[in-house]
């Protein structure tokens, strides 16, 4: 399995003008079209954790070594 980024960007839901890019890193056998189609139960798990935000994208990446957590 290889780490992939699951780049969702969320957007508060009291000030929808309000968005955001969170990164969920996971292992995953797929490809990042796979993953973007296999991503909403993780997606629903953050959302459920904070429910404060909405999901309105998403994408799936390899992580790129170089960038700062």
């Amino acid at each position: 399995m290889n780490p992939i980024d699951l780049v969702v960007t969320v957007c508060a839901v009291l000030s929808p003008a309000t968005c955001e890019e969170q990164h969920i890193v996971f292992n995953y056998t797929g490809s990042p079209r796979q993953c973007a189609m296999a991503a909403p139960p993780y997606i629903a798990q953050w959302v459920g954790e904070h429910p404060k935000w909405h999901a309105v994208r998403w994408r799936c990446e390899y992580p790129h070594p170089n960038d700062k957590a």
